[in-house]
């Protein structure tokens, strides 16, 4: 998972930086997809698709909620299944502590917000505890919030050292050393691409020569905020960092797959590369990834090499939920007599319709039970497909934009689209974005690829049939958000609700005398 990488910064994707020469080679004898959707613009929920086949209203790990409570993730099923599985990270979100690593027999974060020990224990609970109350929710948001700071602090500067290396060659030593008859699975995030941007001097003096990484604004909540500008001459400062970092991890990525034909491994080994979600770069007047659902964000890159695939481009909509799918296809798992079906809680099963290895992919009529997502599409008026996004609204991100504002004397507007919560329909020609607080936009992607022209539905029938598909979607996952949501809560009164051993565990963290 190459994380936060735009596919309009890849060599595959028409880009002539040079950024991607590994993955370039890759691609020539893998199938390229030109119409890949993540469910969510950032880390924790897109993950938590991927490891469930869930979206994100379903799963509900997003940062309101940070952790993945009772669903049966796909590494899970393949442990279950014999084979060995192990994650390895530079991303803080993919930890014990949020469940993403639930049932890898090994994993290790080389970026963690906290010690491992309490990420798997103590503040674990704690946050359960909290976000298991209604009126505990502004306490589970300062401990975001604490991870926040920490991760800040910890990813620039003196601490920016990349990560990437270490999860490489962690990775190679887990695949030297499974033993087992059914074979691996092996899941990477590498995280340079992340703002902020510090990449290596070797890569920096080829794609950003001359930047000093501090002298660049690196804090995407003082733009989104108003009270930082950016130049022309500085956007491109920053993107030739962003350049950078995506070039290191290539290169990265190159010296794993020239392992694995080395070893003798590359032919039988199915390989998966995708970004969680892009970044934006001035484009819609943001920066980062955080208050949007743009095209940008949201149409990811996704390459896969495998034996039932061809080595072609493909324009066709897809899901990224629907690796999911496409992984027990691959090992020829049925999740039920692995693991057991467990009710709501067991894994989702195999669902043919939702596999890239199927000739039934995406065909979704002959489904007995449909998910929120087929049962929109199914229940359309024409042929039209789609995939379905959704973003709640931002802890971190708002706390922190609120914080900028407020140290530079800046008041948000109340209708600022920090504080909304978003819901999009996209198929490969149109887009509907539905939000709580600030006006819906309707796109046609065939004649406004860049979405800089919003389209009223009243006056085109894609862009109307995408709202109505969006409106079904809605309706599936338990209704639309229609009213904007309560930002404060009375600490006082969550504070009163506290359990003994949660605020034991908010006096050790710093909120409590």
């Amino acid at each position: 998972m190459l994380d936060t990488v735009r596919k309009d910064r890849l060599g595959p994707y028409g880009y002539d930086r040079g950024t991607t020469p590994e993955l370039s080679v890759f691609a020539e004898e893998a199938t390229v997809f030109e119409s890949a959707v993540a469910p969510a613009p950032w880390t924790l929920p897109v993950h938590a698709s991927l490891f469930t086949g869930l979206y994100p209203s379903q799963h509900r790990a997003d940062q309101g909620s940070p952790y993945l409570d009772d669903a049966t993730t796909l590494a899970s099923t393949l442990s279950a299944a014999g084979y060995d599985t192990a994650c390895f990270s530079s991303n803080a979100w993919i930890t014990p502590y949020t469940g993403l690593t639930d049932g890898f027999d090994a994993h290790d974060s080389f970026f963690e917000i906290l010690p491992r020990d309490v990420l798997s224990g103590p503040l674990a609970s704690a946050w359960q505890a909290v976000n298991d109350n209604d009126y505990l929710r502004e306490m589970a948001s300062k401990l975001v919030r604490l991870g926040a700071m920490a991760h800040e602090k910890l990813a620039s500067g003196e601490g920016a050292d990349t990560k990437t290396p270490s999860v490489i060659d962690r990775t190679r030593s887990f695949i030297d050393d499974s033993e087992s008859d059914r074979g691996w699975f092996a899941f990477v995030n590498l995280m340079d691409a992340h703002l902020p941007y510090y990449p290596p001097e070797e890569y920096r003096e080829t794609f950003a020569p001359g930047v000093d990484p501090d002298s660049v604004c690196q804090n995407s909540k003082e733009y989104n905020a108003g009270v930082r500008d950016i130049d022309d001459e500085e956007w491109a400062d920053i993107r030739g960092l962003y350049d950078a970092e995506i070039a290191h991890m290539d290169a990265e990525l190159g010296r794993l797959f020239d392992w694995l034909r080395a070893t003798g491994q590359w032919e039988e080994t199915t390989v998966v590369v995708a970004a969680d979600h892009g970044e934006l770069h001035g484009e819609h007047d943001l920066y980062g990834h955080e208050f949007a659902l743009y095209d940008e964000l949201v149409t990811v890159p996704l390459l896969v090499k495998h034996p039932a695939l061809e080595a072609e481009r493909r324009d066709d909509l897809v899901e990224l939920l629907d690796c999911y799918h496409t992984m027990l296809d691959t090992l020829a798992v049925d999740p039920d007599p692995a693991v057991g079906p467990g009710g709501d809680d067991g894994p989702v099963a195999l669902d043919p319709t939702r596999s890239l290895l199927s000739s039934e992919y995406r065909a979704f009529d002959g489904v007995s039970d449909p998910d929120p997502g087929q049962r929109a599409v199914l229940e359309g008026d024409g042929d039209a497909d789609y995939a379905f996004i959704e973003y709640a609204q931002p802890v971190i991100e708002l706390h922190h934009l609120e914080q900028k504002a407020s140290e530079a004397g800046v008041t948000l507007p109340a209708d600022h689209r920090a504080y909304s919560r978003l819901r999009a329909a996209r198929g490969t020609d149109r887009k509907y974005v539905r939000a709580d607080l600030v006006p819906d936009e309707g796109y046609r992607l065939d004649d406004d690829p860049r979405e800089a022209s919003p389209v009223d539905p009243a006056d085109d029938d894609r862009v109307a049939a995408t709202e109505r598909a969006l409106a079904r979607f809605e309706d599936a996952v338990g209704g639309a958000w229609d009213d904007p949501t309560e930002t404060d809560a009375d600490a006082g009164d969550a504070l009163k609700e506290a359990d003994e051993a949660t605020q034991d565990r908010l006096r050790e963290l710093g909120y409590l005398e």
